[in-house]
């Protein structure tokens, strides 16, 4: 009694407590969707952009994490709240092709890995589940995220549940012990069909990461178009979403032979990416040449599918959100940027605060996690401000008809420069209310309507709005490995490079990092022209 009584005081607490920044992202009422060529679309032929954010229920107690700390209901307001529209929801084969295993009740599967404090946390946040089944209870979840207008991705990320992954797990790759590619297909049907009908359940992801020794090519056309077509033939509503070999990183192969499937209109690729993705590069090596060497090797890997006009969901990212990490922060400056220019679909990975059981370890802490250890608060509340700019879509099919126009996006802040008046100096702020610019063929960047562009003065000056457009310091050339540096020649004929200084005014400095120096970190200069439809909010003119 004493348990149920602190996890009900626990949950009070919750509730009471307001985040600091709720985000309301656009409600998808035209489901199910479909693929236009690399965008993903509604029913009526409108963008819907995935910004979702992983929720594992994929370990060794087959629930969805945190139900022992809050109320699936609350989670799902939560995600919402926090600007997401959809969640990648992870799941073991197992649940779907094992029968005493999907029949075990939730208070039998957390007794049997001896998690009894779990018992006692769902007892008292989410009573209703936890004598259900554990297909019933998923099925919960999903209603849950439904009611709240959340969209699910279903993602089959491992076969034996447990934590994910290894090149030795045996759940690898087909043929592996864990992975028999007829009971996998056995699987992904019965989920398909169980969720056909289930309006919010909007894609299936066929297998999360493939791995290992036995991975070839051949055998991954063999077996995903397989999968693919079993998906689709038990529910013809939903996204078909295929990944990659290497971790779920490589679709080269789809270079010289793309998939033969029945149907059209429904297939979506998938890729991964994360700062460890390349070791430690970030952190030991020059952080432009490593953005440029690194989205490079994206782009050959994965992002070409998007200029072969189909869609790319990066359904994985994420960092460590103590912020201490040198390499995750300075991938995360790289990400952002890619994530704009390229308007992608993605899935953040992840929600989870801290695991009933990771690896043997109960309880362990999420340092990825968007949510705290116990669910209550944002682990991170500037990291969500900063992700909030790729949570809406830049353009797309059926958006604003205002003609195509530039953002200068700030990755490392998540913000645009903005123009108040002549008199006030150019700052970074929401997106959301930039003016359109545009980029010259003479390279300067101009207010879009306006004969104003962007000057530079001096070292250390804030930057400003002019008419001679001609005059030094108004050529902006894209500069550095990262082509992330706008840099511009003064009168002086020194070379300045625009920056942010501590009050978030755009300045002009000496242009960092551009030598192979591996200690400094350029994000305060690092901008990126992001192509955009998006209407400026702005209504003062000049």
């Amino acid at each position: 009694m004493g348990r149920f009584f602190f996890f009900l005081v626990v949950f009070f607490l919750c509730i009471l407590w307001i985040p600091s920044i709720v985000l309301q992202s656009k409600p998808v009422s035209a489901l199910p969707l479909y693929t236009d060529s690399r965008w993903i679309v509604d029913d009526e032929g409108q963008r819907v952009k995935l910004a979702c954010v992983n929720w594992a229920s994929h370990m060794e107690a087959v629930v969805a994490e945190g139900l022992s700390k809050q109320p699936m209901d609350a989670i799902s307001k939560r995600i919402k709240s926090m600007g997401f529209n959809c969640v990648r929801l992870t799941w073991p084969l197992f649940l779907a092709t094992n029968d005493s295993l999907a029949s075990l009740t939730v208070r039998q599967s957390f007794q049997s890995l001896g998690l009894s404090e779990s018992v006692v946390g769902i007892q008292a946040n989410n009573p209703s589940i936890v004598d259900l089944p554990l297909l019933q209870a998923f099925q919960a979840v999903v209603s849950s995220l439904g009611a709240n207008n959340v969209m699910v991705i279903l993602d089959n990320h491992i076969s034996k549940p447990g934590w994910c992954c290894s090149n030795s797990d045996r759940n690898g790759f087909f043929g592996d012990q864990y992975f028999n590619p007829d009971l996998w297909i056995e699987g992904l049907t019965r989920m398909a069909t169980i969720f056909n009908g289930v309006d919010n359940v909007v894609g299936m992801s066929l297998r999360n990461e493939l791995r290992g020794p036995r991975q070839n090519v051949y055998d991954w056309y063999r077996y995903m178009q397989k999968g693919a077509e079993a998906v689709h033939a038990a529910n013809p509503d939903v996204l078909v979403i295929l990944s990659g070999l290497n971790y779920g990183k490589d679709l080269s192969f789809l270079h010289n032979q793309p998939v033969d499937l029945t149907f059209t209109g429904k297939l979506v690729y998938e890729t991964h990416w994360y700062g460890f993705s390349d070791g430690m590069a970030w952190e030991s090596g020059n952080p432009n040449q490593v953005c440029g060497r690194v989205v490079d090797n994206m782009m050959r890997l994965s992002g070409f599918l998007l200029e072969q006009g189909w869609p790319l969901f990066l359904s994985e990212f994420g960092i460590d959100l103590r912020g201490t990490s040198v390499n995750d922060n300075r991938y995360m400056n790289c990400f952002s940027a890619v994530a704009a220019e390229l308007d992608l679909d993605w899935a953040l990975w992840t929600l989870a605060g801290s695991y009933y059981m990771r690896e043997g370890v109960t309880g362990l802490n999420e340092n990825f996690g968007v949510l705290d250890w116990n669910w209550c608060d944002t682990r991170n509340a500037f990291f969500l401000q900063r992700i909030s700019a790729l949570q809406s879509p830049f353009r797309g099919p059926g958006l604003s008809q205002t003609r195509l126009h530039k953002l200068i996006f700030h990755p490392s802040t998540g913000l645009c420069v903005l123009r108040k008046s002549l008199q006030e100096p150019l700052r970074l702020g929401p997106c959301t209310d930039s003016d359109g610019w545009n980029y010259t063929p003479q390279k300067t960047l101009t207010v879009q309507g306006t004969y104003f562009c962007l000057q530079a003065q001096d070292l250390g000056k804030p930057a400003r709005l002019g008419i001679v457009c001609s005059r030094s310091g108004s050529k902006w050339e894209t500069a550095s490995d990262s082509k992330m540096h706008l840099s511009t020649e003064l009168d002086s004929g020194a070379t300045v490079c625009l920056d942010v200084d501590s009050t978030n005014t755009i300045v002009t400095n000496t242009c960092k990092c551009i030598s192979r120096d591996d200690m400094c970190d350029p994000g305060s200069q690092w901008f990126k022209l992001v192509d955009s439809t998006r209407s400026s909010s702005s209504t003062e003119s000049f």
